[in-house]
């Protein structure tokens, strides 16, 4: 599928001093000389800043990392994670509509899309708050039909749940995200059969929908202040000298010989016996 950039373009752009921060630690994870591997983290923190790629955000990318336009453009035109053309203020709706999200409903809420936001994927609602797409598979198969609004997954949907989300975020409030038919996670409808204690020791929410609510940023733009800024690998590049390793120990010496076997005696070699004379020849006859 060939993908352009959106005709409409503004005229910069510039990350936050706080972005800004965290896109020049991302880029001393890499050897001098491989900026450009951290390309992806960058055109994305630009993305969850502004909402969707532009033109100017992949040319300053580039330019931080020593990379040629083309170049970066060739990534940013490759991924589809990477939106090239504006999106609701509010909140993009990505529904799922592989397999078993389809068999479980997933055209029932695209036809909520179409009818709430727009008759076309990509396009904005009329207020320009709302934007969707149908995607490919999102790995929540357990939890069908769901839906990626903003950075988090709305699971177990149904049309009418779908439309009242969109009306909540219409009005500036944000629903909690994960399964919204009761479900704590993707456990079996009818509750757990196995690892039961766990029922007792849980947490209000599951690790993923617990986070959300604590940052509160599923549709939130972000500014770089939402978490503090970490760079673990930072100090760790230089080798620490090798351990020397401890003197290999002596072998211990033996054993006084005072319970040792004598030496055996070195026995004189036999003397061999003379080779016997030949014996003397007979003296000649007399002569006559």
């Amino acid at each position: 599928m060939l993908r352009r950039l959106h005709h409409d373009q503004p005229a910069s752009f510039a990350f936050t001093p706080a972005n800004k921060a965290w896109a020049e630690a991302q880029i001393t994870k890499y050897p001098e000389g491989r900026q450009a591997s951290a390309i992806i983290p960058l055109l994305w923190r630009a993305q969850e800043q502004e909402g969707w790629l532009t033109r100017p955000a992949i040319e300053a990318v580039a330019d931080m990392l020593g990379m040629a336009y083309i170049r970066a453009l060739e990534v940013a035109s490759f991924y589809f994670m990477f939106q090239l053309q504006p999106v609701g203020s509010v909140a993009h709706i990505q529904v799922c509509g592989t397999l078993s999200c389809m068999i479980c409903g997933a055209e029932n809420l695209i036809a909520v899309c179409k009818d709430k936001i727009a008759a076309n994927a990509h396009a904005l609602s009329a207020d320009g708050k709302f934007s969707w797409e149908e995607v490919e598979c999102l790995g929540s198969c357990a939890n069908a039909p769901m839906a990626q609004i903003g950075k988090d997954y709305y699971e177990d949907l149904t049309a009418e749940k779908l439309a009242w989300i969109i009306d909540e975020l219409a009005a500036g409030r944000v629903p909690t995200p994960g399964p919204q038919n009761g479900r704590y996670a993707a456990e079996p409808l009818k509750g757990l059969t196995t690892l039961t204690a766990h029922e007792s020791g849980r947490t209000q929410f599951n690790a993923s929908v617990q986070l959300a609510t604590d940052i509160g940023d599923t549709v939130k733009r972000i500014d770089g202040t939402e978490v503090p800024l970490l760079t673990p690998w930072l100090g760790k590049t230089a080798k620490k000298p090798a351990a020397k390793k401890p003197a290999a120990k002596k072998a211990a010496p033996k054993a006084a010989a005072t319970k040792a076997e004598p030496k055996a005696e070195k026995k004189p070699a036999a003397k061999k016996p003379a080779a016997k004379k030949a014996a003397p020849k007979a003296k000649k006859a007399e002569t006559k």
